[in-house]
């Protein structure tokens, strides 16, 4: 689309982008030892969790080298 060449009739509408206030935002509240020990306990929680989930799930992905005896016996019989 084409730009208009003329002055924008609202001036504050094109300086709205360049403006700031003078008022400051309110100050943040500090988390209590409540929820500082709740946020902890879940991270740790997870945190626990992946490490579970390793621990089960990676000797159950990993191939054994060698066939188990009883196997190898199986088939030389035959």
């Amino acid at each position: 689309m084409f730009r208009r060449r003329e002055p924008v009739p609202f001036a504050f509408v094109a300086e709205a982008d360049r403006f700031r206030g003078n008022v400051t935002p309110p100050p943040r509240e500090r988390a209590s030892r409540a929820e500082r020990a709740g946020r902890s306990l879940l991270g740790l929680t997870l945190v626990a969790g992946i490490v579970g989930a390793l621990m089960v799930g990676i000797p159950a992905l990993s191939t054994p080298s060698e066939p188990p005896a009883g196997q190898s016996q199986a088939a030389q019989g035959h």
